[in-house]
This record gives structure tokens, sequence and C-alpha cells, in this order.
């Protein structure tokens, strides 16, 4: 995967430096603590991905502590990363990136920015964003309780709290900040990333406005396609993520049950308490329950650790408090976006159900979003394949808004467009050439496959030298990045 091409270079050692502790009271303000982990220069980041040609920057890169609250109102404090392009001279976008679904407690941006996924802050880092990356309710150093697994209200609401925390980080270390915010995120973190979006946008006091947004492969459809997987005598090898949602909307409703064995059936539901308490991580739970599953019903059928009794109440009433809960964290209800939107996804996802993506994409279309297209990035990718294509398409996606200015002049640097025509192509296409610069060609796994000085004018390319597939084509010059985009080979 793109992230985890670094585990063999050069690594920093963490460096701890506390820049401030508030003293908390009603009025204080969200930040606690800013701790800075380390730097990667422009061309380790280079290194790290695979020399992405869209890379600028070096990075700093913080963990952050914030205020925010827990599901049940109480004052919490939570934590994550945020990744600074090293340029001070620069007024940068803000993005935040959702993380996917954590393995354990410690299994978050904060604490995996250089060998997991917190590596994404440093991508977007040095493609020119102040990243922001939440480690979410329940996980990470401070945050109390369990996490409340793919709640969508407090998904948005903490990385909310991490924007406003992280407007006073700007101000202490001098990073400047335009107007512009973009949203992703990747499995769960797709989840989250439509949850803020949506937040942001229904929110009458207008505090952010997004740029764009682009959730990937995420469960959208909580109370549809997911519901239908837990309710159907399917064969799953990620069992675990049905009781870590059952535990997730207990956690934050209170009324799904009193025991985990009236939703679960034995030898499951000692091991899911297990997990509860904190005693096995998910990836552990999940381990027992495909080995619990296949040893007492011949293969990984979740279905089948669930209580009978239960299931049947849940199918026949409406009302029922899970139908209620899985209904309230769908993520596209009730909600006609603004912002241009990209739903990515891979029709052979074995963990999250392509449909989530389709339902979406079908609901949305049908309401009349103005900037919006689901895609299927890569038909034949499973969960772990799709990450790169539909990480690298949101790069490209991004690019056409983003905007970076200068600190003394104010001045924006638009990473504009640039006409390509035809697309799609199988011969000659013509790029309309503003200004003298560098052009680039880069496929969708971020490879460059042109590369030539150009002078303004036309330029001419044999499309049919390419392989099959959408392709950036950059335009590098003193005033900035232009992008256009090429289909080859699909009419």
């Amino acid at each position: 995967m793109l992230f985890q091409s670094s585990l063999q270079h050069f690594r920093f050692s963490l460096l701890t430096l506390f820049f401030s502790l508030f003293i908390l009271n009603s009025n204080a303000q969200n930040l606690v603590s800013v701790t800075y982990l380390g730097a990667k220069t422009q061309g380790q980041i280079l290194s790290q991905f695979n020399n992405l040609p869209f890379i600028q920057y070096g990075a700093r890169y913080y963990r952050i502590a914030y205020t925010t609250h827990d599901v049940q109102g109480v004052q919490d404090t939570a934590t994550g990363l945020i990744a600074v392009p090293d340029n001070p001279s620069r007024k940068y976008p803000r993005l935040v990136y959702q993380h996917g679904t954590a393995g354990s407690r410690n299994g978050v941006p904060s604490l995996n920015y250089d060998g997991g996924e917190g590596q994404v802050g440093l991508l977007f880092a040095g493609l020119g964003y102040v990243a922001f990356l939440p480690d979410y309710l329940g996980l990470g150093l401070t945050s109390r309780g369990f996490h409340p697994y793919v709640h969508a209200a407090s998904e948005a609401w903490a990385a909310l709290d991490m924007l406003r925390a992280g407007d006073q980080f700007c101000q202490q270390l001098q990073v400047s900040v335009n107007n512009q915010l973009f949203i992703t995120g990747y499995s769960q973190g797709g989840h989250g990333a439509m949850a803020l979006h949506r937040a942001i946008e229904k929110d009458p006091l207008n505090e952010f406005t997004v740029t764009a947004a682009a959730p990937l492969s995420g469960p959208y459809s909580i109370s549809g396609v997911m519901r239908n997987l837990i309710l159907t005598d399917t064969v799953y090898y990620y069992p675990a993520y049905i009781p870590n949602t059952a535990l997730s909307y207990q956690t934050a409703y209170g009324n799904l049950f009193t025991q985990v064995n009236e939703m679960f059936r034995e030898p499951y539901a000692t091991l899911i308490q297990s997990f509860y308490e904190g005693n096995i991580t998910l990836s552990a739970l999940n381990d027992d329950l495909i080995d619990a599953l296949i040893a007492n019903e011949g293969a990984s059928r979740p279905y089948r650790m669930m209580q009978p009794d239960y299931v049947s109440a849940v199918l026949a009433n409406p009302q029922h408090p899970v139908n209620i809960a899985l209904a309230d964290n769908d993520t596209y209800n009730n909600w006609l976006p603004e912002a241009p939107m990209r739903i990515l996804y891979c029709m052979a996802d074995d963990q999250v159900p392509f449909m989530n993506s389709i339902v979406a994409r079908d609901t949305l279309t049908a309401i009349g979003a103005p900037d919006f297209q689901a895609q299927d990035v890569l038909p034949t990718g499973d969960h772990g394949d799709c990450y790169v294509p539909a990480m690298t398409g949101t790069l490209f996606f991004f690019l056409g808004f983003q905007q970076i200015g200068t600190v003394d002049t104010g001045e924006e640097q638009t990473t504009g467009s640039l006409s390509v025509s035809p697309s799609p192509a199988n011969d000659a296409v013509t790029i309309e050439i503003p200004v003298r610069g560098h052009l680039r060609v880069v496929d969708m796994e971020g490879r460059l496959v042109l590369e030539r000085a150009v002078e303004a004018g036309r330029e001419t390319l044999q499309a049919g030298s390419f392989a099959p597939g959408m392709y950036a084509v950059l335009l590098g010059s003193s005033s900035g990045t232009r992008m256009g985009r090429l289909l080859v080979g699909r009419q």
C-alpha cells in the first residue's frame, strides 16, 4: 500500500517537547498540549512515497491533545496528529484525514505517524496541506472509555473540535492557513469523512466551509447494506466488526442490551466481553471469533454468533433500538452536499461491501447533489488493494481546487485546470499550455509515465502509447501547478 513503503527508511527518534499546557475550566481553550514528534525533508518524503511527483515540501509533525466531549456529553481529552509543510512563507489549506478501523487503542495516527496510517499526514503535508488526523474518542493516549465505532456524530465532533484546537495550534506555532478545507478518509474513515462533511454543511453557524470531500470505501449504509450483512447467514471474515459496532451503539445510546449475552450466544459472548473489558485487541477478537465460528458452525458465519430471539425481535420491529441506532448512523441521509464530492470504492471489496457506495451514490444523485460522482477505481481490488487507487484519485481530485498563498502578499496560487482534449482518447491528445513549464503525466498508482519541458502553446501527446486508465496531466511553472485529467482507452 502507498503509505507502507516507508518501513525500511530512516526514522527520526521520538522527540517530546510540550509547547503548551492549558488549565481547563468552563471557558478554557480547546488546545491542551502540543508534542513535537519529528520532521522529514522533501527528499525523505519523496523516497517514502515512491517519488510521487506532487510532493513539494518537507514536513514537521506533532501530536496534540485537545478538549472535546464523550458520548454522554462529559468533557474528555482527545488526541490527534497534525503534519505541517516546512515552508513558513506559505499559506496552506487545511485537510482532515479520518483513519480506518484501529485494531487497538494504540493503533491511531498520533502514535503511528511514521510506520502506520499516520504516514498519510506526512504525505499531505508534503503536498502542501496542514493535515489533521484525529484519533477519535476512546482511542489514543488520553481519551476515556470504549471507542464509539462507526458512530457518525462523534466521528464528526472529534474532528471539528480538533480543527478548533488547530486554530490555536496554528497561531501558537505561526503556521499560516487559508479558508480552504478538504476532507477524506478510508474505510471507517470514509464513514467518518462523510459524517464530518455533513455536520459542517448542516451547521447553521457556518463555522467552516468544505472545499471538496472524498470519502473512500466506507460503510455509509449502516442500516441497509451493513444490516443485511449482519442479519444474513453469509460467510464473512471480519466478524469482530459486528460486536464492535454493537458495543459502540450500546455505549452511545444505552438501550441495546444490559448484558452482552442478551445479543450474542456462547462461546462468542465471553470473547466479546473480554474485548469490551480491554483484555484483548480487536484484531485478536477477530481471530478468536473466526476460530470459534469454524469450530462450532463449520464456517465464519457471523450471523450465528447472535441470539435467535434477539435477531427475530430486530427483524419484526422497525422501531427496535438496534434499527434506530443503525439508521442514526447512515451518513448520506437528510443532507444535500454543497461542496464537490467524490466517493471512490472497489467492487471486489471484501470488508466493506461496495453496495455502501452505490446506495450513497443513488441517494445523493436522486436529490440532485450538484458536483458529485462515485467511481469504482479498481473493480478487482479487495479492501487492501483499493487504498492506493482511491487515495491517488483523491490527490488528483483535490489538486484541482488547492490554493497555496504567500504569507507576505496574501496572494493565492491556484492549482488550476489544464485543458486536455479529447478525453477519453485513444490517439492524439492536445494540451493547451498557457505558460512555459514542466509537463508530467502520472497514472492512478502515482507513477510518472511522461516528463518533458514545454513552452507556451499547444502540446500533443500520443494516448495510444499509454495503458488504458486514468491519468493526471500536470504543468508546473513559476505561477503554480495546473492539472488536467486524461482517460485513455474507454469510450
